[in-house]
């Protein structure tokens, strides 16, 4: 029996800082969750914009290594899933057979699918045909100056979140980051929130449970979970 819904799965292709050469890509459990936990009820596309290999995040391997079990089993499990990404330009005007976009973080897309302008084409054509768009830490940045038909931005006066900047302050990484998450959100309009103290697990869903975002790699859990019921719901 055929999945019910399908999911886009964006990845970056970018795998190094290109302000210091430090090594980069898709931090491992903001993939690894949402993966596990859709793949239960979806087909499951990964994209990135050069398609083939996306790479991931060697810090968070490291990281992660003796506190997320289900993030190193997938790592170990699924190579394929980002070893031959499809590509994102190959999607554009196919929103309407996804159910939601999700975006993974890291830095690395601070780096390429921040100004990619057929995802942000994409992210239009899912949202305005009623589909879910879902991003996590870093990835939120992929919300960056996306706009409806109207010509509002789409987070504009929505609760939002992402990796903060007190947060990248602390990470001694602001220096290095050619944009900003939380600055882009509220400049664009967004109601930026963030968990009480940094690095703490916090997630927004709009008011119609169709724009999710996750704030940092403590989130993946419930970023995944909020996907999987407002999916059930619709």
């Amino acid at each position: 029996m055929a999945s019910k819904f399908r999911v886009l799965m964006v990845l970056s292709s970018a795998s190094k800082f290109t302000t210091t050469g430090a090594p980069t890509g898709w931090y491992l459990p903001e993939f690894a969750h949402p993966y596990k936990v859709l793949s239960e009820i979806a087909d499951i596309t990964v994209v990135s914009p050069k398609g083939g290999l996306s790479q991931v995040d060697p810090g968070s391997v490291k990281n992660t290594a003796t506190t997320d079990s289900l993030s190193h089993s997938f790592l170990r499990d699924n190579e394929s899933v980002w070893s031959n990404t499809g590509k994102i330009s190959d999607y554009v005007g196919m929103g309407n057979e996804f159910d939601v976009i999700c975006h993974p973080g890291g830095h690395a897309p601070l780096f390429d699918l921040a100004e990619d302008n057929d995802l942000k084409t994409l992210i239009s054509e899912l949202y305005e045909a009623g589909k879910i768009v879902a991003a996590i830490c870093h990835g939120v940045i992929v919300l960056k100056d996306v706009k409806l038909s109207n010509g509002q931005y789409l987070v504009a006066d929505e609760p939002v979140t992402g990796f903060s900047n007190e947060e990248e302050d602390k990470v001694n990484l602001t220096d290095a980051c050619p944009v900003l998450v939380e600055t882009e959100l509220v400049k664009m309009g967004g109601r930026f929130e963030k968990s009480d103290a940094p690095f703490k697990a916090h997630v927004t869903v709009a008011h119609n449970g169709r724009l999710i975002t996750g704030q940092n790699p403590a989130s993946a859990p419930g970023f995944a979970e909020a996907i999987k019921q407002s999916l059930l719901k619709a």
